[in-house]
């Protein structure tokens, strides 16, 4: 008559699986696509791609190459480009062949690499969106 209430508590929820890190999405040599690449995440170049590439993290291979428009948050070449690269943080190796602009935050461009187009910096607080309605106003 006079007991406690008890309080009913439910158990805690499992706690989520961890996330595997993702893996990147390959194109090998000897591969062509015809048309556009878009992911969230990232992918490895080893062939061609004739059309736009839009990516989390692009790293394209010394055999890589993109004849179209790169956007992605990060960038590593040492392959060939022929279009306008826009990301945060580009890395241009010294296998490295770009013809054409490049947008970004940060640039690196290591001795025998060969660029030739324009160096454009984002502001700091440019976010992705912005970069995608730069390019495509183009």
């Amino acid at each position: 008559m006079f007991s406690k209430a008890t309080k009913r508590t439910e158990p805690a929820a499992p706690a989520p699986p961890p996330r595997k890190a993702a893996v990147a999405s390959l194109l090998a040599e000897g591969m062509t696509i015809r048309g556009d690449i878009v992911t969230e995440g990232d992918v490895h170049l080893d062939g061609a791609v004739d059309g736009d590439v839009s990516v989390g993290r692009l790293i394209l291979g010394e055999t890589g190459a993109v004849t179209g428009v790169v956007t992605a948050e990060s960038v590593e070449i040492r392959g060939r480009v022929t279009g306008t690269i826009s990301a945060r943080q580009v890395r241009l190796c010294a296998s490295a062949r770009v013809d054409g602009d490049i947008r970004h935050t940060e640039l690196a461009i290591e001795a025998g690499a060969h660029f030739e187009g324009r160096s454009l910096v984002f502001p700091e607080a440019a976010d992705e969106a912005q970069m995608r309605l730069d390019i495509a106003a183009e």
